[in-house]
């Protein structure tokens, strides 16, 4: 007998999975499964807890991905949604580009998070090398969703802590260039706000403003992507998929400081899970 398994919309996660610090696929998914999308993980490595910890166990997933994506090729899968986020080597981002090549259609939706570096600089454990080769990804991205260390290094522009409205726009015409047509330059403070700065080939950027509460934290970046991917399978526009993004970012970072969490736990997204249920 023969199953379709393809009656739900789905979205395929690929990112590292992290049994505690709620990031990545962690959030991913309960975000994902809320706005009523199957989310389907494909880890790229496994961590006991996420790096901000002093102590932390991990293991490499990398060589278990292609047989993994093998059996879901035999499933004839079909997904409405692809997003991708930390990516720890350029083997990987090789293995993400044939995943792409197999399962990217017409109607799938591709949202490519650049998971590199922040406050100007590569995380350590990225390279010059790494970053070049997340580049080659671009292309292939529908929405793309960098910060603006990112989107600097993505462009080859030096980073300006302060990018004005002007400049933002260059940088994501730029990008645009390079293949996606929709993208997001996250996470920009501006004091005691952040700004979202949307672009959409066509219009006429937009920023999206939310009050600013408490400390940074793990995690916000995957929390912010995930809405935006289960968004735009749902047939949402952009703009209000970024507002309403940054307006529950934000309840959860308030909720987070009235609980006195550590930063290194995340976004207590469980607090308000059953608003993207009933948006």
């Amino acid at each position: 007998m023969s199953y379709d398994h393809n009656r739900q919309k789905k979205i395929a996660v690929i990112n590292d999975l992290c049994g505690f610090g709620r990031c990545s696929i962690a959030v991913s998914l309960p975000i994902i499964s809320a706005m009523r999308i199957q989310c389907c993980p494909l880890p790229t490595s496994i961590f006991s807890n996420h790096t901000g910890f002093d102590s932390f166990y991990s293991t490499d997933f990398t060589h278990h991905m292609p047989s993994y994506i093998d059996e879901w090729e035999k499933l004839s899968l079909h997904f409405d949604g692809i997003l991708t986020g930390y990516l720890g080597s350029p083997e990987q981002i090789d293995i993400v580009k044939d995943f792409l090549a197999r399962f990217k259609k017409p109607d799938t939706i591709t949202v490519i998070d650049p998971v590199m570096g922040d406050y100007g600089k590569l995380y350590p454990s990225y390279s010059q090398e790494l970053s070049r080769r997340m580049a080659t990804l671009v292309p292939y991205a529908d929405i793309l969703t960098p910060n603006l260390t990112e989107a600097s290094i993505l462009t080859g522009r030096e980073y300006k802590e302060d990018a004005s409205h002007s400049e933002l726009l260059e940088i994501c015409s730029q990008l645009c260039d390079m293949g996606p047509s929709k993208i997001i330059i996250s996470g920009l403070d501006r004091g005691g706000d952040l700004e979202n700065f949307v672009y959409e080939s066509g219009k006429e950027p937009v920023s999206v403003m939310e009050h600013k509460v408490g400390p940074c934290r793990s995690g916000t970046g995957d929390v912010f992507s995930s809405i935006i991917s289960a968004d735009a399978v749902n047939g949402s526009d952009l703009l209000s998929s970024v507002k309403d993004a940054s307006s529950f970012i934000a309840k959860v970072l308030k909720r987070a400081c009235e609980l006195n969490l550590p930063k290194t736990d995340g976004l207590c997204i469980e607090e308000f899970l059953t608003e993207l249920t009933v948006k």
